[in-house]
């Protein structure tokens, strides 16, 4: 077949890739323009994946793992057809295969930018909850993550343990306590109100492992689906994180803060010491980077329970190490960057300085 034969046999599909180019030059032009993107978040994107979140939220698995199953597998099974027509007689079926992969791929991108790509560019959470997110001092950085280390600690004992000293609430419990978690802070950001959803396990939660993900947001189907293999310490505090996610909170930074605050207000133990225990976390590891000594002192302070399972989620995640969590991260952080997350992965150290803002006042209280 020549080209001129191949392109008019597949026209629809030339007019489908070309059109998903356009939209994809028309998201990049218009996303410099804050009440573009403020309109577009508002009154289009956020309506959308509430809308698809109320009809894939009465399922009890993932919609987004299902569908990218399909398209993968159905990808593989176009694949063998079109090799099989290539070695008899119809060397254009790769060529086609190709074309029509390419415009599943581009259309899918352009869904992603603009129910989730737009959100980097309108208003944040700091910007609508008056927060600047401002540089901390050293100084100030040990005296939120001794206040945090506290409280904590407090809560060690409020949880069930194991046999082995850990974290003994189960992932059923876990997901059972998830509706209302936010009710806690809208009073004071009611601009995180949302409809509820249900939580997600992800049937390929070794692959996440493998990978390094905890939970994602799906934007073209609503849901967050978790990685329920990792240890189930910091799980309530990740569902947390993905109805941040769920309710227009886009920046991880963000979204950590925004998860470690409704943790922390649910009033439900196993959430509380979550939230508490995950902010201790990117604070120590912050206090690290600039006094070691003190950053380990701290550690060395708290009590038995919560080193167990800090040990206990650092030997899982060991485990994991290798050239695929690698290529994950590699991926996911050029990902965020080709959003102007210029943090790229380390973004979720960045809820450090709104942690610092939030909670200084009263960690000079009992520092």
């Amino acid at each position: 077949m020549s080209l001129k034969a191949f392109l008019g046999a597949h026209r629809a599909a030339l007019w489908a890739l070309g059109g998903g180019a356009a939209a994809l030059v028309l998201f990049w032009a218009a996303r410099s323009s804050r009440p573009a993107m403020n309109f577009w978040v508002d009154r289009v994107s956020m309506p959308v994946k509430r809308g698809l979140g109320a009809v894939t939220n009465p399922l009890p698995f993932s919609v987004c793992e299902a569908g990218a199953t399909l398209l993968i597998l159905g990808a593989l099974v176009f694949l063998v057809r079109a090799v099989w027509q290539a070695f008899h007689g119809c060397p254009a079926a790769l060529g086609a295969w190709a074309l029509h992969l390419a415009v599943w791929l581009v259309w899918i991108y352009v869904g992603v930018c603009a129910l989730w790509g737009t959100q980097y560019y309108a208003d944040s959470f700091a910007e609508k909850a008056g927060m600047t997110g401002a540089g901390v001092s050293v100084e100030q950085l040990a005296a939120v993550t001794r206040y945090f280390g506290q409280q904590a600690a407090a809560c060690a004992d409020t949880v069930p343990r194991d046999e082995q000293g850990r974290f003994g609430v189960t992932r059923e419990e876990i997901v059972a306590e998830a509706a209302g978690l936010y009710d806690g802070i809208t009073g004071r950001w009611p601009f995180l109100t949302g409809p509820e959803r249900r939580v997600k396990p992800a049937f390929y939660s070794k692959l996440m492992s493998a990978w390094g993900f905890t939970g994602y947001l799906c934007p073209l189907t609503g849901e967050s689906t978790l990685n329920v293999d990792c240890p189930e310490v910091f799980l309530p505090v990740t569902i947390a994180h993905e109805f941040a996610h769920q309710r227009g909170v886009a920046a991880e930074q963000e979204a950590n803060f925004v998860g470690i605050m409704a943790s922390i207000a649910s009033g439900r133990e196993a959430y509380v010491y979550s939230g508490w225990l995950d902010g201790y976390l990117h604070l120590s590891n912050a206090l690290w980077q600039v006094d070691p000594e003190a950053a380990a002192a701290s550690m060395a302070s708290m009590p038995a329970g919560v080193r167990a399972d800090f040990a206990w989620n650092n030997a899982y995640w060991a485990g994991w190490e290798g050239p695929v969590q690698t290529v994950g991260e590699s991926v996911y952080n050029a990902f965020l960057e080709s959003y102007g997350q210029e943090l790229g992965i380390q973004s979720y150290g960045a809820c450090v300085d709104l942690l610092v803002e939030e909670f200084l006042p009263l960690a000079g209280q009992t520092s």
